[in-house]
C-alpha cells in the first residue's frame, strides 16, 4: 500500500489543484458518546513546548484511528490544566475522548546534566495509574500508528511493554493495571529522587519496573482469561519505524504487526510534510489523517499561499523589473567596487532565501503532497524576483529547484529492494548534482559581474544627475 502512495509523488506537483480536492476531505466527526467501559486507551496532552499544537493533531489523529477500528475501549486524554480549552471541548465533542484535567507534576530531575527540556512533562504519564475506575489502559505516545485493533493487550497483566532495545523496554505504549496505592508510590519515589537515568517517563518506568526482561512473553488467550503479573509484549505492537526504514517493509516475525512508533528524530515525526518521502511511513499517516481528521484547518492559509505565489510569478513577468543602478563611472574606486560587492551579495541571498522562506510558511501538519507543491512553487515564484531583478540567466537560478525535486524523486522512487540501497542511491545522486550545482554558483555569479559593470546596463550617475550643459562647461 506504501509503495502504491508512493507512486502519486511521480505526477502529484502538476496536478496540485486535483491534490487539494482529494485531500482535504475526511471522515465526519463522531461526537456521540460512548458507554462506560471496562478498559481505555489512553495519552497525554500538555503545554509547553514549540510543537504543541502538532501533537494536538497528531492526539486528535490518533483517537479517530482506534474509533475507526472499533475499538471496546474509552478514549482517555489526561490533559494539564494549562491545555486551551477549547482543544478539550474539541478532544470531547469531535472526537469522543474523555478528557482528565490534571495538574504537571514537578519533574525533580530537570537538574540533571543529560536532562533534555522537551521531556520536562513527561512525567505526567504517571497519571495513567490514577483511572482506577478501569481495569486495564493502554498508554499511548500520540505518536504512534495503528494498522489493526488491539483489544486484545487488555488480557494483559498488571504491567506489560515493549523492548524495542535488548535492555530497555519503550514507553511509547504499555499496559497497565490502575492502581492507587502505586500511583501513589511513584508520586513518593519522585520525591525521594529515585534513580533515571534521562529524567523522564522512559527512565523513570523502566526503573520502577525493572525486572520485566526477566518475565515471560503475553500471548493472548483464545478465550479471552485475564492474566495477572507483568510480560514482556511481543515486538509487534511497538515496532520501530527505523526497522522499516532498513527494510522497506514489515516482516517482523515475533507476533502480530499491529502498532508502529516513531522514537527518532523528533522533527521527522510522520505528521511533519517534509518527513516524506525522506522517511517512507510518513505517507501512512497522512492517509490515517485524510481518512479520519481530514485537511480542513490548514486549507485557508495553503490557498492563500498558492494564490500569492501564482501572483508574484505574473506580476515578475509582466514588469520586469530591473535593478536600480546606484552609478557607473569607468574609474574603479573603491566605493564603487563595495556597492557591486554588496549588490552581489544581495543576488545570492535573496536566492538562497527563495528556498528557505517557502519552507517556514507552509503547515507543518499539511499533507505531503501538497506541503512539497506547495514549496516548489513558492521557491520557483520567489527565484523568479531574483532572476528578473537581476537579469540572471534562468536555469543556472533554477538549478537548485531542480535538484531538489530530483532528489524527492529519487527517494519516493517505490521499487528499492531495501532502505540500503535507497539510501545508496540517495548519496549517489547528491554526489552527481554537486557538479552541477557548483557549475551553477560559478555561472551566477559571472552573469552578476558582466551585469553589473556593463555600460549598456547601467546608467551614469554623472549624465543623469548633473545639469544639461554641466560637464562642458566643467
Amino acid at each position: 500500500m506504501i509503495r502504491r502512495l508512493n507512486l502519486l509523488f511521480l505526477w502529484g506537483f502538476w496536478i496540485l489543484i486535483i491534490a487539494l480536492t482529494t485531500v482535504v476531505g475526511g471522515v465526519p466527526a463522531t461526537a456521540e458518546s460512548k458507554g462506560v467501559h471496562r478498559n481505555a486507551y489512553a495519552t497525554m496532552m500538555y503545554m509547553g513546548t514549540p510543537r504543541d499544537y502538532e501533537f494536538y493533531i497528531a492526539t486528535r489523529v490518533m483517537l479517530r484511528s482506534l474509533s475507526r477500528l472499533g475499538v471496546d475501549a474509552d478514549l482517555v486524554v489526561i490533559a494539564s490544566l494549562d491545555v486551551p480549552l477549547h482543544w478539550v471541548q474539541t478532544l470531547e465533542q469531535e472526537d469522543g475522548a474523555k478528557v482528565v484535567r490534571v495538574e504537571n507534576l514537578n519533574n525533580p530531575y530537570k537538574g540533571q546534566s543529560n536532562f533534555n527540556w522537551r521531556f520536562k512533562l513527561t512525567l505526567n504519564k504517571l497519571y495513567a495509574w490514577s483511572l482506577t475506575n478501569y481495569e486495564r489502559v493502554v498508554m499511548l505516545d500520540s505518536d504512534n500508528l495503528f494498522l489493526q485493533k488491539t483489544d486484545e493487550l487488555f488480557q494483559c497483566g498488571q504491567f506489560c511493554a515493549v523492548f524495542i532495545n535488548p535492555c530497555i523496554f519503550h514507553t511509547g505504549l504499555f499496559v497497565l493495571q490502575p492502581s492507587t496505592m502505586v500511583f501513589k508510590d511513584m508520586l513518593h519515589q519522585l520525591k525521594v529522587g529515585m534513580d533515571n537515568p534521562d529524567g523522564a517517563d522512559q527512565g523513570f518506568i523502566s526503573g520502577y519496573f525493572p525486572d520485566l526482561l526477566d518475565q515471560p512473553m503475553f500471548h493472548p488467550s483464545p478465550n479471552g482469561t485475564r492474566l495477572q503479573g507483568n510480560y514482556r509484549l511481543p515486538l509487534g505492537y511497538q515496532m520501530d519505524a527505523s526497522y522499516y526504514y532498513l527494510r522497506l517493509h514489515w516482516s517482523v516475525p515475533c507476533g502480530p504487526n499491529s502498532v508502529i512508533t516513531f522514537p527518532g528524530a523528533p522533527w521527522l515525526k510522520p505528521w511533519y510534510w517534509w518527513s516524506w518521502p525522506v522517511l517512507p511511513l510518513g505517507i501512512q499517516w497522512h492517509e490515517q489523517r485524510r481518512q479520519t481528521l481530514g485537511y480542513d484547518a490548514e486549507m485557508p492559509l495553503v490557498l492563500i499561499q498558492t494564490v500569492f505565489y501564482l501572483g508574484i510569478m505574473v506580476m515578475t513577468r509582466l514588469a520586469r523589473p530591473n535593478l536600480s543602478k546606484l552609478c557607473y563611472r569607468r574609474e574603479d574606486t573603491k566605493s564603487i567596487f563595495l556597492i557591486r560587492t554588496g549588490l552581489k551579495l544581495i543576488a545570492i541571498w535573496s536566492i538562497l532565501a527563495a528556498y528557505i522562506i517557502p519552507f517556514f510558511l507552509i503547515p507543518r501538519t499539511v499533507h505531503p503532497i501538497i506541503g512539497w507543491g506547495l514549496y516548489l512553487l513558492g521557491s520557483f515564484a520567489l527565484s523568479c524576483i531574483a532572476l528578473n531583478a537581476f537579469l540572471l540567466p534562468m536555469l543556472p537560478v533554477l538549478m537548485p529547484w531542480l535538484g531538489i525535486f530530483g532528489a524527492l524523486l529519487v527517494m519516493a522512487y517505490p521499487w528499492y529492494s531495501d532502505g540500503v540501497v535507497r539510501a545508496l542511491a540517495v548519496f549517489a545522486y547528491a554526489f552527481c548534482a554537486s557538479p552541477v550545482a557548483w557549475t551553477a554558483l560559478v555561472k551566477i555569479m559571472s552573469c552578476l559581474h558582466v551585469s553589473l559593470e556593463r555600460e549598456g546596463f547601467l546608467p551614469r550617475l554623472s549624465e543623469s544627475a548633473a545639469p544639461a550643459g554641466f560637464n562642458k562647461l566643467y
